[in-house]
């Protein structure tokens, strides 16, 4: 099997000859696994399975100061601390000026730069768009946290017009986005902690839910597989995503989710993307109990298809070098 076969077979819940992989990681662990590998190009040889395409424009991050950055929303991010993603450091939606707020421009091609065109550009790979803080994140980045949180209860008005605008951007995103030859559309919008929803399951139905659904569905009709990303212990929306269209739930965390149950009562129904410990394997195991680790998730949660196996998250930096070894010696020579 090509590997494009092993991800469409998987995603029929099929049995691929190998099970497909995506690893991806942190700029410290890049860093760590560079000096490890002693090849500042190690990532190209790593055999993800998934070519993963932005939907930003070109112009989307802007550092304003050492560490600081400000996106395409005008979110400002403070990255001092933390590289990767960073802390919001300011609030530019409130009831006032939530609809006459200016969104970015879903239209600039830039956007869809280097985006496969015909079938025949897909060569052996597996496309897959990406819009990160697809909903609930962008709606708390614009407006707070506690904002949207409290007004969930308080202003439900002000949350509804919030997200629909939103919405009505990521619907613009997803129609050109899914009208050249990709693959599926990936959502970013963690609802979870690690022991449950943040907002409950009763708010997350009203406000999260019918957007979700109108979201999925505008993919479906373009004939593409629907991917979401949520941190945390949410596996109890299974059920309601399934309903919604859902094709491949991420990141699948072993410490928040039971992974060998969820296969058990969702696997013929959903496909996982994760499932490898990155909380407690990776950082604190030997190596020969990360190969161990990853063959049962491969042998177990990985039968009859449904698994893209990966770390629940992109590597930390915490993570051992010695051991994302291991992890990626046990994918790589399935």
């Amino acid at each position: 099997m090509t590997n494009r076969e092993r991800v469409l077979a998987t995603l029929q819940h099929k049995q691929p000859d190998r099970i497909p992989y995506n690893v991806e990681f942190t700029q410290k662990a890049h860093a760590a696994m560079v000096e490890y590998f002693g090849n500042p190009d190690f990532e190209s040889l790593l055999g993800n399975y998934f070519t993963l395409l932005n939907t930003a424009p070109s112009d989307a991050w802007v550092e304003t100061a050492p560490d600081v950055w400000r996106d395409q929303f005008g979110v400002v991010w403070d990255r001092t601390v933390d590289k990767d993603i960073g802390v919001v450091r300011n609030t530019l939606v409130s009831p006032r000026n939530v609809l006459d707020f200016t969104m970015p421009d879903a239209s600039d091609p830039t956007r869809y730069a280097g985006y496969p065109q015909t079938p025949e550009d897909l060569d052996d790979r597996f496309f897959v768009a990406n819009i990160g803080f697809s909903l609930f994140e962008r709606a708390w980045t614009l407006a707070g946290m506690e904002n949207v949180l409290t007004a969930m209860m308080c202003e439900p008005d002000f949350v509804h017009a919030l997200l629909d605008r939103i919405l009505e951007f990521n619907l613009a995103v997803v129609d050109r986005a899914c009208s050249h030859a990709i693959d599926g559309m990936y959502f970013g919008d963690d609802w979870g902690s690690q022991r449950g929803l943040l907002m409950g399951h009763a708010l997350w139905r009203e406000f999260i839910l019918p957007r979700v659904e109108c979201m999925y569905r505008r993919v479906k009709e373009h004939g593409k597989f629907v991917f979401i990303h949520s941190c945390g212990k949410v596996d109890e929306l299974f059920p309601d995503l399934i309903e919604a269209g859902l094709d491949v739930f991420n990141p699948f965390q072993p410490e928040a989710i039971d992974v060998f149950e969820a296969k058990i009562r969702y696997g013929n129904r959903l496909c996982f993307h994760g499932g490898i410990s990155t909380q407690r394997v990776l950082p604190y195991a030997k190596p020969d109990e990360v190969k161990k680790h990853v063959r049962c998730l491969l042998d177990h949660v990985g039968k009859n298809g449904g698994l893209f196996a990966s770390p629940a998250h992109a590597v930390p930096a915490d993570a051992r070098p010695e051991n994302v070894a291991a992890m990626l010696d046990v994918l790589q020579n399935q």
